[in-house]
């Protein structure tokens, strides 16, 4: 009896702690739920995260809560006694890591457009926590064996032809993340994972740092050759690091850095070669400097953990891997459509080359043309031959001209309208926003803009998203975001673009596009989720429409008159059209062949970087004066990102796009309605939910031909 009432006074004593405990922390932790911005729905207009409440110390503990409530959703499908089904697996999945999805959304597009110590910090801690709780579930063998059941009976469901997409999809993505694996093996894969993740954090940390840290800081003397604009911005990025690290090497100074919309320019005007050869191989030497931040041991090593995974998961290389789940299917495949381009770009180069030597010979010049003499004589030869300056171009496509021509190309092609927000919170200055409306002038979901180079951000251009689409739960719009690297206004003149920057700015938007009008119902298979070598159709078939002279005339105005483009300065643009393409596409293909050497490797041994991309460059014969679109160690398309053996991708659809396009040109009207409507109903909007050759024979009506594509870069 004395021990029954003493572990009765004990059960009490703890009641009343953890009663005592819940009252006194449940305001705090409360305190912390409320004060966290991701720990509850958006309550915001078109639900934007509410970027001014977000900060750094938000992100740990919401991506730490996210996966402990993904967790708990994936062992409530474990769990569950009923029968396997497809809404109690695959949607219950969907609906599953939503908070995770939230934060990851937000932290990864911070981390790329708008980093910070604290941010690269953050990310080096979680990202292979991250890999580690995706792995955790996808090697998890309870829920994979739901997932199987399904699969293998996949025929006695009453299943659309989406939802059997998704199905498939879900499978296969267990099966290529090791879910049949076991013992030692799945151990190993896990391992493997989070240290290919850690080393590529490291390697786009290492290349931010080393694209920051090269300048050259220039006297008012070494600007010969330089057109104004691109002088004042100098100046003006010469000033704001003056105000920033209070140093006065940059007072009165000018500046130029390997940001491409600062070296481009450079490379393309000035006349101190010595200024030009410094500027370039500052750039193609990123990563290669035998500092802190150097690539190359990442590089190679990530390539050897590559292939041992592939080698687990039952393929002969990486390349095999992803492939395999692509359009191309095979190395060979790939091999075979970059060796049918390579010898007519080479050829085409050459003879570029032999033109450009030509005029620095007349010139009274005593050398060979180099990698930093390419874009200076190229200029000068397309002057001489087609009477066309790039500077001359330059003031009819301010950034906001250009903005107005994606969106008259939008509403033309599919009626699409676009109303600018200044209400809504967003995460930099720089940033816009517009919502987007259909024809009938329902909403379709925000555009947000991120146009101007900043050390913050990474190089490049891409598009993501802050929300995905999808119809399962609800009409869930989406939130897409464009980010590019062009030059801010300088103290009198607006941001002034390229014609390379503006197909820049209209192949991001061909991808914001496909995030925008995507309509499935599960967000795994919306907008961009389609195979690697289909998912730059769309974004590349809309480059075309920059230059149709109906469209220019709509939005190619002067920055100063307002003067419309006129006729004569279209055809020289459009003569000009093919001009220096040899020089493209080799340094193009070349990059490609340096990602598909080195993931066909099968050996797990260590190669030496440098000999490995000079071994490789040169079985392919590419010219001293052409340098890789991309060397290895800031070759972050596959080192970081997912274009690992797929950076050939643009090229397979390129394929797809100039064919698209000729069926356009061929009816008589760019803007027609028919194939306009074609288009959006089975590529945009379909996203992955069928196959994409399928999904293009629908569109067009036959396979792709690609002749178009010879005849529009001028390699037939």
């Amino acid at each position: 009896m004395k021990n029954f009432l003493k572990g009765i006074i004990n059960k009490v004593r703890n009641i009343t702690l953890i009663t005592f405990l819940f009252l006194f922390l449940s305001p705090l932790v409360n305190s912390e739920v409320m004060k966290n911005p991701f720990f509850t729905e958006y309550e915001t207009n078109f639900k934007i995260p509410p970027f001014s409440q977000i900060n750094e110390e938000h992100f740990m503990p919401a991506f730490i809560k996210g996966m402990e409530v993904h967790n708990e959703e994936i062992n409530d499908i474990i769990e569950n006694k009923e029968e396997p089904s497809f809404e109690n697996i695959i949607v219950a999945m969907e609906r599953s890591g939503s908070l995770l999805s939230r934060v990851s959304a937000v932290f990864f597009n911070l981390s790329g457009s708008t980093t910070n110590p604290k941010i690269q910090e953050i990310e080096k801690e979680i990202s292979p926590k991250l890999s580690s709780h995706y792995d955790s579930i996808s090697l998890n063998p309870e829920i994979f064996k739901k997932v199987k059941i399904l699969w293998e009976s996949i025929d006695n469901y009453d299943l659309s032809l989406e939802e059997r997409k998704i199905l498939e999809e879900t499978y296969k993505r267990f099966v290529r993340s090791g879910a049949l694996l076991e013992g030692s093996d799945k151990k190993r894969y896990a391992e493997l994972n989070q240290d290919i993740t850690k080393l590529s954090v490291q390697f786009s940390q290492n290349l931010l740092a080393e694209t920051n840290d090269f300048e050259i800081i220039l006297d008012q003397a070494d600007l010969a050759g330089l057109p104004s604009d691109i002088v004042d911005l100098a100046k003006l990025e010469a000033e704001n690091k003056f105000n920033k690290n209070k140093d006065d090497k940059y007072k009165d100074k000018y500046v130029f850095t390997v940001q491409r919309s600062s070296m481009y320019p450079f490379l393309t005007y000035s006349t101190r070669r010595d200024l030009r050869e410094k500027l370039y191989k500052g750039y193609i030497q990123r990563g290669d400097n035998n500092n802190e931040y150097d690539n190359k041991k990442i590089t190679s090593k990530i390539a050897s953990l590559r292939v041992e995974k592939a080698n687990i998961l039952g393929f002969e290389s990486h390349a095999h891997y992803v492939l395999d789940n692509t359009m191309a299917k095979t190395p060979q495949a790939v091999y075979g459509l970059l060796n049918q381009l390579w010898a007519p770009a080479l050829k085409r180069a050459k003879n570029e080359l032999r033109e450009m030597q030509i005029l620095a010979n007349e010139e009274g010049n005593n050398f060979e043309i180099a990698s930093w003499d390419w874009w200076h004589y190229a200029e000068k030869v397309r002057k001489d031959k087609y009477d066309l300056d790039e500077e001359e171009i330059k003031e009819y496509f301010t950034l906001d001209n250009t903005i107005d021509g994606i969106f008259k190309t939008s509403n033309k092609l599919f009626g699409l309208t676009f109303e600018e927000k200044f209400d809504l919170d967003l995460y930099h200055p720089d940033a816009r926003v517009w919502e987007v409306k259909d024809k009938d002038g329902s909403h379709i979901g925000l555009y947000i803009g991120d146009y101007y180079t900043r050390s913050s951000k990474r190089g490049g251009a891409w598009m993501s998203s802050f929300k995905s689409q999808s119809n399962f739960d609800g009409k869930e719009r989406p939130i897409i975001v464009n980010v590019c690297n062009f030059p801010p206004p300088s103290k009198d003149k607006p941001s002034l673009l390229s014609f390379e920057h503006v197909t820049t700015l209209f192949h991001e938007f061909g991808h914001g596009l496909h995030g925008l009008l995507t309509n499935t119902n599960y967000k795994s298979l919306s907008g961009t989720a389609v195979s690697r070598d289909f998912v730059e159709f769309p974004s590349q078939v809309l480059e075309h429409w920059a230059s149709e002279p109906e469209l220019l005339k709509s939005y190619a105005k002067h920055y100063e008159t307002g003067e419309v483009i006129s006729d004569e300065l279209i055809e020289k643009m459009q003569n000009a059209s093919k001009f220096n393409q040899g020089f493209a596409n080799t340094e193009y293909l070349a990059a490609s062949f340096l990602d598909m050497d080195w993931h066909t490797l099968t050996t797990t041994e260590l190669q030496d970087t440098n000999s490995f991309e000079e071994k490789s460059l040169k079985k392919i014969g590419l010219i001293d004066e052409i340098v890789s679109r991309y060397r290895t160690t800031y070759f972050q398309h596959i080192f970081t990102h997912s274009y690992s053996a797929g950076y050939y991708s643009y090229i397979w659809a390129a394929v797809l796009d100039s064919d698209a396009f000729a069926a356009f040109k061929d009816s008589g009207d760019v803007f027609n309605e028919d194939l306009a409507n074609k288009y959006r109903e089975f590529i945009l909007e379909k996203g992955g939910t069928e196959d994409p050759m399928e999904l293009y024979r629908s569109f067009k009506g036959d396979d792709p031909d690609i002749s178009a594509l010879l005849e529009d870069r001028g390699l037939d």
